[in-house]
């Protein structure tokens, strides 16, 4: 219940700030970039530095590599049929394809199957869905925000210079040292401020008249984030895995966007109105269609 409360809030406060004027015009750039360079980095150091790394976890980590390449194809299908533009089908392909595994997808996973998944979940969030979003994500989002092509070399320097893909391996190679008590404090309480300034960066860009001329776009991406997308992973992995493993995997699928792809494809000037109708009314979606799976799920 509190992170619905802090979603709405912070919808709420975004949506304010933009109607009172008080912050100058380019103020969400200012927190997407906070967002990229201090909190996501941060939270990775935190989560993956902590990760107890298990053979037989590696499928539900490979989820979220396969999502994302199921809805490249089927958005770069969708795009070419319906006629959406570069910059809508690479939207659709960064917020239909990655799920928001970690603000929503971990309380869920509490409220719903038990806190003893939770380390599951931060599994399938770190190194599926940020480590997507640092590699694939980047790569897809430099090839749509522009008609013309990106030469390979630009495209490895923006993963390499891209902050929580550096966070990630510097995670990676930090895991045999404990972090000090004060660094780990730091570090847990700047990753805090993901949610809070991405939603807000949301809220501020979020503007329902948006809707108008992107009905169906946003109804295909949403379609497929929250009902193809987990069913896709239930048919392909129902084979491999089993039990509550299966279920906390597929529920993850199911989450609605997240807010990191959000915020790259704005950075990347993907169709900023509809990424932020994806994420303001995906992620309120998602609170009705998630305990529909969690019950399919058995």
């Amino acid at each position: 219940m509190n992170n619905y409360v802090l979603l709405a809030a912070c919808l709420v406060i975004g949506a304010l700030l933009r109607r009172s004027g008080r912050l100058p015009a380019n103020a969400a750039s200012s927190l997407n970039g906070f967002v990229v360079n201090i909190s996501l980095p941060a939270l990775t150091l935190t989560y993956v530095h902590g990760l107890k790394l298990n053979a037989s976890l590696i499928l539900p980590a490979l989820m979220a590599w396969v999502m994302f390449a199921l809805a490249v194809g089927f958005f770069w299908l969708a795009g070419r049929a319906l006629r959406f533009s570069r910059a809508t089908t690479g939207a659709l392909m960064l917020t239909g394809g990655l799920a928001n595994t970690s603000f929503i997808g971990l309380p869920m996973i509490e409220t719903f199957y038990g806190p003893q998944f939770l380390g599951l979940g931060i599994l399938i969030d770190q190194l599926g869905s940020y480590f997507v979003l640092s590699t694939l994500g980047i790569l897809v989002a430099s090839l749509y925000s522009s008609g013309r092509s990106v030469s390979a070399k630009a495209v490895v320097r923006k993963i390499a210079l891209f902050a929580p893909f550096q966070a990630f391996l510097l995670a990676l190679l930090l895991m045999p040292f404990d972090y000090p008590g004060w660094l780990a404090e730091l570090l847990k309480r700047l990753g805090a401020t993901l949610v809070p300034i991405a939603l807000v960066s949301v809220g501020y860009q979020l503007q329902l008249s948006y809707v108008r001329g992107r009905t169906l776009p946003l109804a295909v991406g949403l379609l497929f984030r929250l009902v193809v997308a987990p069913a896709l992973i239930l048919i392909l992995f129902a084979r491999w895995l089993g039990g509550d493993i299966l279920n906390v995997t597929v529920f993850e699928a199911a989450m609605g966007p997240m807010i990191g792809a959000s915020i790259v494809a704005i950075d990347h000037e993907l169709d900023p109105p509809l990424v932020t109708l994806m994420v303001g009314l995906g992620i309120p979606l998602s609170f009705l269609t998630l305990p529909v799976w969690w019950r399919l799920l058995g």
